[in-house]
């Protein structure tokens, strides 16, 4: 097969949205199987989620615009999602500055969000999973914590979703702020095309 042909048939169409997985980050990275587990479920997603990336340019010129150079002075990414499932547990990993206590004898969870003083400084490492039957898993893979806030709208005919935005740092010494993991699916493991009525 051609070079060109056999990457343009690894390239995909991203199809669905996923499930965001969310724990403490200590500076290195877990495998998959300790990373990807029903307890380290952050929330349920509603409305998908994006991993956004921007930077900065700088450009140097002359007066006559005959000669140019540029650099990139700094970069950002965002994970972005919507959750529509949580409890104060998935607040606290929202909010710096809160903490959560329990009482067992009431049956109460409590979150108590403010104070400065109170900041954690935590950083979450996050990993949102796309599992296309077709075309394999993606896995996208940030270190940060989020920076928008907490909004929570309660409406008679909506349910509430929360939108947090985790702010990458650099996941490693190389600066790295995003990863992003794809299973190469060969022709032999491709299953059939779909086709539709």
């Amino acid at each position: 097969m051609p070079a060109e042909k056999r990457i343009v048939d690894e390239q995909k169409i991203a199809l669905g949205s996923g499930k965001v997985y969310c724990l403490d980050y200590s500076g290195t990275l877990p495998e998959d199987a300790a990373i990807e587990t029903d307890d380290n479920i952050l929330a349920l997603i509603q409305g998908g989620a994006s991993i956004e990336y921007t930077k900065e340019i700088y450009e140097a010129k002359d007066d006559l615009g005959l000669r140019s150079k540029m650099i990139t002075t700094s970069e950002t990414a965002l994970l972005k999602m919507g959750l529509c499932t949580f409890n104060a547990d998935v607040l606290k990993k929202l909010v710096s500055t809160s903490t959560v206590s329990v009482d067992e004898a009431k049956k109460r969870r409590t979150i108590k969000i403010g104070g400065i003083a109170k900041e954690d400084g935590k950083i979450y490492l996050l990993r949102f999973v796309n599992d296309d039957p077709v075309d394999g898993k993606t896995r996208i893979t940030i270190a940060g914590k989020n920076q928008a806030g907490l909004t929570l709208s309660y409406t008679k005919d909506q349910e509430t979703i929360l939108n947090p935005e985790f702010k990458a740092q650099a996941i490693d010494n190389e600066g790295t702020l995003i990863i992003y993991d794809e299973e190469i699916i060969s022709e032999t493991t491709q299953p059939e095309a779909l086709t539709y009525a």
